[in-house]
């Protein structure tokens, strides 16, 4: 397959900005100018940096209708002191560490499984609306693991058995059911009549809805490298765009499955490094698509060519998250990270794990962020949950949900919920 290394480096003014409509600060003098981290900056931030910044978001949060498909969940309306809890019960789910649960939240109930592949819908008042068991005996010696979503009361539900059906939402009756010769290791995106995937061999599927049908295929390098991350996938104006286990990202026509553009981001040649990639999801907002991964690149990329706006210096394998052009996200080391959208500059960072001994620090790693209406929220993987100011990143509050890893935080109906290998939480 011919590839096309057309990754092109902005290299901006080394120029000071302007402060923005959205800061204020404290402590400089309004006429001043604010010290931003350039993208040219070979400086990886260690420490609070501009700690006296502070942010001012809109009080209106817009409703975005197209947040699956271009994974921007922006702010999300939740606002609570997070004493009002509850939870939906679960048996406890194997190898939960492993992968990237989801939930999938409609009108009437939340759907989710447990051990052995059941499948649940519970009302939001946690009672049972339906059980569904689609696995055979033998089957179900394995640890299953579910990844879904549905779309017009269709779910489809891909597993870790290369095994992919359809479910109705409202009984819980199967509509059909395939099996493929590799396991999907990707989001599921629903698109009009249709649905997307990838595979452990970077391909990607398209199947009908309606009986599971594949319509095409495209495969891009593999090299036999597993990724230890869920792929992901976008989807905006008829063009697929998705990552694989090496870092290419790439674009296809969304109805007949041809090369549109594709952008390596690393040095496929060195087989043994690409095994260690891990990259965030992929974030569409209005022309550029936002992500990010574990060797301190952070990158921004024109979503109609694949060429590179910007990247910086910054070590995460989180889903960022974009409001009011300002990039939110956590490094692997625990440090919050504001950026400016358009530049590439980082306008401040604040430490979130500055509460934890620091010989424990090493060995703890954030899983995932949720912004509600004034808060930022962060899960980890010892099963902590922090709660840090939007406006300041300062620390407001942490929570022990469990001893192990729990899930990144969903915000669904101005409820916030994350899910343990043996409950829902929710909070409202």
């Amino acid at each position: 397959m011919i590839k096309f290394f057309f990754i092109i480096l902005i290299i901006f003014s080394s120029c000071s900005l302007e402060k923005k409509s959205f800061f204020k600060n404290k402590t400089i003098n309004e006429n001043k100018e604010i010290n931003l981290k350039k993208i040219d900056n070979k400086e990886i931030i260690k420490e609070d940096f501009n700690k006296n910044i502070e942010v001012n978001l809109s009080k209106i949060i817009k409703n975005n209708k197209f947040k699956e498909l271009r994974n921007n969940y922006g702010r999300e309306k939740f606002d609570s002191d997070l004493y009002n809890v509850s939870k939906y019960k679960i048996k406890k789910i194997k190898n939960f560490s492993n992968f990237e649960p989801t939930i999938v939240f409609n009108s009437d109930g939340l759907i989710f499984f447990e051990k052995k592949g059941i499948l649940k819908k519970y009302d939001y008042s946690q009672e049972l609306i339906w059980e569904k068991n689609f696995y055979s005996k033998q089957e179900k010696k394995s640890d299953i693991l579910l990844n879904i979503t549905y779309e017009n009361d269709i779910l489809i539900i891909t597993d870790n058995l290369a095994k992919y059906y359809a479910v109705n939402t409202q009984n819980g009756e199967l509509l059909w059911s395939k099996t493929h010769l590799t396991p999907f290791n990707s989001q599921i995106k629903i698109y009009k009549d249709k649905f997307y995937i990838v595979d452990y061999e970077n391909t990607i599927h398209c199947f009908s809805i309606k009986d599971g049908k594949k319509s095409w295929s495209y495969r891009t390098d593999n090299f036999f490298v597993k990724s230890k991350k869920t792929l992901s996938i976008i989807i905006e104006n008829e063009k697929v765009i998705f990552n694989n286990s090496i870092g290419d990202i790439t674009a296809l026509d969304a109805n007949k499955g041809f090369l549109l553009w594709q952008t390596p981001t690393q040095n496929n040649l060195i087989y043994a490094e690409s095994a260690s990639l891990i990259t965030s999801d992929l974030v569409l907002e209005k022309d550029f698509i936002l992500f990010s991964n574990n060797r301190n690149e952070f990158y921004s990329i024109n979503k109609d060519n694949g060429f590179l706006n910007w990247k910086q210096k910054i070590n995460s394998n989180i889903r960022p998250v974009i409001v009011n052009d300002i990039i939110f996200t956590v490094s692997n080391e625990g440090f919050l990270f504001f950026i400016d959208s358009i530049s590439g500059n980082i306008i401040k960072s604040n430490n979130l794990l500055i509460n934890f001994k620091a010989k424990h620090r090493q060995s703890i790693k954030p899983i995932g962020i949720a912004l509600g209406s004034n808060n930022i929220f962060l899960s980890l993987n010892n099963g902590m949950l922090i709660v840090a100011s939007i406006q300041t990143g300062e620390i407001i509050k942490t929570f022990k949900l469990d001893g192990n890893q729990i899930s990144k935080p969903f915000i669904f109906d101005n409820k916030l919920y994350i899910i343990k290998d043996d409950s829902i939480i929710e909070y409202k």
